[in-house]
């Protein structure tokens, strides 16, 4: 009996890690066909967005949601929204930014809050969460690593470190400081897995 429990563990480790490395790797693959498709990514997260909105809406006709949920729900996609604006290039200190993350927590709060007190089946509750909180912030973090390779147009505020600079010289010096998901998960790829010896005759 005792090995038995032992192989369980032993198996749920194993499976952990698959799994995880089945959403890295995912992950890894969505981030590079929104780098390579910027425009087609943008499109789909606009008509994502919509369909979003709609679905809340509908939940004012159909579903007896309390109002502030459905209302914070509008409200995240109103800021999301002002994001894609700017899509590919996300400004992570502009008011739209820091309020669709505010927001985002506060409708993860008001939806954890209303389905521990009234019961709900476990896939309606899964639906709610994945459609209607999870699918478009989710698309939007993939998409953060599509402007590492968009180049910009102007200089939006120069400042006394590159006052003289052009626009690319800019770029190229910033180059080393890249943040996103694909270049996280790059910089993982390259720590963790096992890298080819080049050998030298």
């Amino acid at each position: 009996m005792w090995l038995l429990y032992l192989l369980s563990w032993v198996s749920l480790f194993i499976q952990i890690c698959f799994f995880t490395l089945s959403i890295a790797c995912g992950l890894y693959y969505l981030a590079e066909l929104v780098e390579e498709y910027c425009v087609i990514s943008g499109k789909i997260i606009k008509y994502t967005l919509i369909i979003v909105t709609g679905i809340q809406l509908l939940f004012l006709l159909t579903e007896d949601l309390p109002m502030p949920l459905i209302i914070c729900g509008i409200a995240c996609n109103a800021c999301y929204g002002l994001l894609l604006k700017t899509f590919p290039v996300f400004d992570l200190t502009s008011v739209p930014f820091v309020a669709s993350v505010l927001l985002l927590l506060l409708h993860h709060y008001l939806a954890f809050t209303h389905f521990s007190k009234v019961w709900y089946e476990f896939s309606h509750v899964l639906a709610y969460f994945t459609v209607c909180l999870w699918i478009v912030p989710f698309a939007l973090l993939v998409s953060l690593s599509a402007n590492d390779n968009v180049l910009p147009i102007t200089v939006s505020q120069p400042n006394e470190t590159n006052q003289g600079d052009d626009i690319v010289s800019s770029i190229f010096r910033k180059r080393g400081k890249r943040m996103g998901l694909l270049n996280f998960l790059r910089n993982a790829q390259e720590s963790i897995l096992p890298q080819k010896v080049k050998k030298s005759f």
